[in-house]
């Protein structure tokens, strides 16, 4: 699985950083840094709550 950010859609809450810091980062103004890299089995469930709880609907998860 891997966490994307659409960058048109996304507008810095930060909330995706706040539910899944081990993944996300944010940059000088806000926006969320992602390695693109498929995401560990045990911080599945942590990007599902991340990607619910993005009030822009940004953040999404897709398979492998």
């Amino acid at each position: 699985m891997r966490v994307r950010v659409n960058p048109i859609a996304c507008v810095a809450h930060g909330v995706c950083a706040e539910l899944l810091p081990e993944w996300v980062e944010l940059d000088e103004w806000g926006y969320p840094v992602l390695d693109g890299e498929p995401l560990p089995a045990q911080l599945v469930t942590h990007a599902r709550r991340a990607a619910a709880a993005c009030p822009a609907r940004a953040v999404v998860l897709s398979e492998d």
